[in-house]
């Protein structure tokens, strides 16, 4: 769709997803839709000289704002704060921490407002249903069951209460927009075959699937939040989870689905973020990109063409051979040896003798036929791709680890992608519809709202 100032082409919004806790990262969304970013105007700004109790007693509870008389404890603050540590492996400088525990502040603030509203309209979010969602974030997101994940949570800093909140208000601003914003959205049948007749005419076309972290900025702020968005870029390069800093940071609304954009164009983006993501691989960083309104951070994801089958989405059958090397080998020993291995594999006639050549020289064999080319490393997938069945890669692996061989046995090609039909378009042209509205409704509660800072 065309380009807007200060473009953000958002994922499905709380309503169509839940947010960070309750769905996760997501997948992918439709490419062709866009909608308007979050404006500056109206949020909330923490002054400079707010106090943030992050050296206090945990256990001694102190307010350090005060929401239409609600009270958010630098408690609270802090155990959100654990949360993303314990997602960065505690990898982040004091520095950076003061600017998160402001950026987590601001993030409480909203998440009571919206409770608050829900509350207003008489919209409520029983104690089972959040209790449901925290056991199944435990399960999918940590592998956990309940009293694991509460002893996680307490050993990191955190609380279960606190996460139990944050899915609380997640709930209740999801049933809110569902009641009060979803009904009164409409898309025509026009808009959504103009989408599709666009989508076709771009077939062939390269799409990318971004990351983004967006910092406003005005004219006063511009070079503090420059500094920020260069720290947070530190941070990334460092090993941070790029995922936590866009749900904690990013002032986009693809923050609670960590940044995710989706799948989208060049055409479709600010022409200095297009001219960055243009020439990057999948996994590589840019910015801080300073754009019309604030700063970008994108991070590309992956990329493909549209409408166009991808040869890495193709589900293999594969064998894996391995030997391991005796403790105490030496580098020349071990190379003798997975020279002879790789020799003595190449005899084999095929996936179906290979099992038999392996036991002569006491290899191991794993079979696995639900193997997706993406989900290989990527030195791997094109090699493994130009293989015709029986055929081999050349073997790799360490000292620590023995030597590998992949065999390809059989090869699934994927269809050529048809594209989204006419109900998945509407879906998505509603839910963008949706968050536009979302935006502006919290973007009121934050303007009427009796906030006091200590």
């Amino acid at each position: 769709m065309k380009a807007i100032q200060r473009n953000t082409f958002i994922k499905r919004t709380a309503l169509a997803c839940g947010a960070l806790v309750v769905c996760g990262a997501g997948a992918a969304t439709l490419s062709s839709t866009a909608v308007f970013a979050q404006s500056a105007q109206g949020e909330i700004v923490v002054p400079d000289d707010v106090k943030i109790f992050g050296n206090d007693n945990p256990n001694v509870r102190r307010a350090t704002a005060v929401v239409n008389g609600a009270v958010i404890t630098g408690t609270d603050v802090d155990q959100r704060l654990a949360l993303i540590l314990a997602a960065n492996q505690g990898k982040i400088s004091e520095d950076e921490q003061k600017r998160l525990r402001l950026q987590v502040l601001r993030n409480l603030i909203d998440e009571t407002l919206q409770i608050q509203e829900a509350k207003a309209v008489e919209v409520s979010v029983e104690d089972a249903e959040v209790d449901q969602s925290y056991a199944r974030v435990a399960s999918q997101n940590f592998n956990q069951n309940t009293q694991a994940m509460d002893a996680y949570l307490k050993r990191v800093g955190s609380s279960p209460e606190s996460l139990k909140r944050q899915i609380r208000g997640e709930l209740s601003w999801q049933r809110l927009l569902q009641r009060n914003v979803q009904p009164f959205i409409n898309v025509s049948d026009d808009e959504v075959n103009e989408v599709i007749d666009r989508l076709k005419a771009s077939k062939g076309t390269e799409e990318y699937r971004l990351g983004e972290i967006y910092l406003a900025a005005t004219p006063e702020t511009q070079q503090q939040v420059e500094a920020n968005a260069n720290q947070v870029m530190q941070q990334l390069r460092q090993g941070g989870s790029f995922v936590a800093y866009a749900r904690q940071y990013s002032q986009a609304s693809t923050a609670p689905v960590g940044g995710d954009l989706g799948w989208v164009r060049l055409g479709q983006l600010p022409g200095e973020v297009a001219e960055a993501v243009r020439d990057m691989q999948a996994g590589q960083l840019a910015g801080p990109i300073a754009i019309p309104g604030g700063y970008d951070i994108v991070y590309l994801i992956d990329k493909r063409k549209v409408l166009t089958a991808d040869p890495r989405d193709a589900v293999l059958a594969l064998k894996q051979i391995s030997i391991e090397f005796p403790k105490g080998v030496s580098e020349t020993q071990a190379n003798a040896r997975a020279e002879n291995f790789a020799k003595t594999i190449k005899t084999a006639k095929g996936c179906g003798d290979v099992d038999k050549v392996a036991a002569t020289i006491g290899a191991q064999v794993v079979a696995n036929d639900q193997v997706k080319a993406r989900d290989l490393p990527g030195p791997i997938q094109s090699s493994i791709l130009n293989l015709s069945p029986g055929e081999t890669l050349p073997p790799f692996g360490s000292l620590t680890e023995g030597v590998r061989i992949l065999m390809l046995c059989g090869r699934d090609d994927p269809q050529v992608d048809s594209g989204p039909n006419f109900e998945q378009v509407m879906a998505q042209l509603e839910d963008d519809r949706v968050n536009k509205r979302a935006q502006m409704y919290l973007r009121d509660l934050r303007r009427d709202a009796v906030i006091e800072y200590n």
